[in-house]
């Protein structure tokens, strides 16, 4: 999951209080079987910790998933979407299918936490050897995830209901030239045969204190579309720039423009968007002006026509802006993810679930994540609820806290209970659980 920095300053606020609520005579079964298998979680997430796997690499971690998933005797399929694992669970009783999710992959970072089982892995990433790190905790949601399978098996008896559990690579986007993640997971037919009528996921944050649930119903996460511009002038030497066409000053005026696209062009009283300018590439020297520069960055809106919209002015605005001193601009867009929308039906649901596993007090409504997750096309093609687990420790402000991605990230392992409790409850609820 790609965290800005911003998000983490958000505001949050306390969702709608469930008080009241009537907590299901099930839900101690729940709780207790967290308890139960909360050290059996943390040792697998130990092990996949000091394991980590690049995006579509991840063949060591889909063995260890497989080989658990098969001890509980679910029906277990391997190798989608690479090295994805996908099980089956059926209830004791007919009902509808829901789908949980964890991703698996581990990003090009080289760790700095002073831990027993930290990551020494190394791999090759772009050409280059790097460091591997889980510096975005999905170890922890593969671990937690094996625990939910394990405690609803136990549960299934009382399951209205089928469960699909999704192992899934390449969240972190696949390597270039590969297709990987949700997306091809569903382009395989994952939900073609039987598609869930639910489905749900759960992401680790550093942003929200060990044990803290957040839940934002409506757009949550933002889109993300990547965009590379060429800018095309004529070489020339630097003490007679009027021999030549500069695309140095042409990008700074493109730069400068597309900056009006947000400020002026779209309407942000509907939801924010966000175009950044990431690398700029040209020239070798102080004396030359080049024929070529590259701009390469990235767009997020909550909005799917304003994501659209800023796409298109995005290219005419580059073309016009270099073509007023005398230059080209040529714009590709790279889609991304598209924006991840929680259903207001089902957040509203599943609230008092969560808050009878960590209170009223720290169920939290987290401001939106200028962040994006391949979640959002499971979402797309079903009603999805997406929910944050806070792991930073007591005693440490959440806003200081080194950031999902970074090499320092780290996580308080009694968080994973409360999120196996968390999803066990919210499959129990969704499938009509009773004692």
């Amino acid at each position: 999951m790609d965290l800005t920095a911003n998000a983490r300053l958000l505001g949050a606020t306390l969702l709608l209080s469930s008080a009241g609520y009537a907590l299901p005579a099930w839900a101690t079964d729940a709780k207790q079987l967290a308890l139960e298998i909360e050290s059996k979680v943390i040792q697998w997430r130990r092990d996949l910790h000091q394991h980590p796997e690049l995006s579509n690499r991840e063949f060591r971690t889909g063995k260890l998933i497989a080989t658990h998933l098969r001890s509980l005797g679910l029906e277990v399929q391997t190798g989608v979407a690479h090295t994805g694992v996908v099980a089956m669970l059926h209830g004791g009783k007919p009902g509808p299918l829901i789908a949980l999710r964890a991703d698996m992959d581990a990003l090009p970072v080289t760790e700095k936490v002073d831990l027993p089982f930290a990551s020494k892995a190394t791999d090759s990433y772009r050409g280059q050897s790097v460091g591997v790190m889980h510096a975005c905790g999905h170890d922890t949601h593969v671990a937690m995830l094996m625990g939910v399978a394990e405690n609803l098996v136990q549960l299934k008896d009382s399951l209205a209901g089928d469960v699909m559990f999704i192992f899934q690579p390449a969240e972190e986007g696949a390597p270039e030239g590969e297709e990987g993640g949700a997306e091809l997971m569903l382009k395989e037919g994952l939900f073609a045969e039987r598609k869930p009528q639910q489905v749900f996921g759960m992401h680790v944050t550093s942003s929200l204190p060990s044990g803290v649930i957040g839940v934002r119903a409506g757009p949550a996460m933002a889109s993300e579309d990547s965009f590379t511009i060429e800018v095309t002038g004529r070489q020339t030497h630097g003490s007679r720039p009027w021999n030549g066409v500069d695309p140095i000053v042409a990008s700074a005026q493109i730069i400068n423009g597309v900056q009006t696209i947000i400020s002026r062009q779209v309407d942000v009283t509907k939801a924010p968007a966000v175009v950044s300018f990431g690398a700029i590439n040209g020239g070798i020297r102080s004396n030359i002006i080049p024929d070529k520069v590259e701009l390469i960055g990235t767009i997020r809106s909550f909005d799917q026509q304003m994501r659209a919209d800023i796409k298109l002015k995005l290219a005419e605005m580059s073309s016009l802006l270099a073509k007023s001193v005398g230059a080209s601009a040529t714009t590709e867009i790279h889609q991304g993810y598209p924006v991840l929308v929680n259903n207001p039906e089902l957040v509203a649901q599943m609230k008092p679930v969560l808050a009878s596993v960590v209170g009223d007090a720290r169920l939290i409504e987290p401001g939106l994540i200028t962040g994006a997750e391949d979640f959002a096309y499971y979402a797309l093609e079903a009603p999805g609820m997406f929910f944050f687990l806070g792991v930073t420790p007591e005693g440490q402000d959440p806003k200081t806290a080194a950031s999902n991605h970074s090499p320092e990230f780290y996580v308080d392992e009694a968080a994973l209970r409360v999120g196996v409790e968390a999803m066990t409850k919210v499959a129990m609820t969704a499938l009509g659980a009773r004692p």
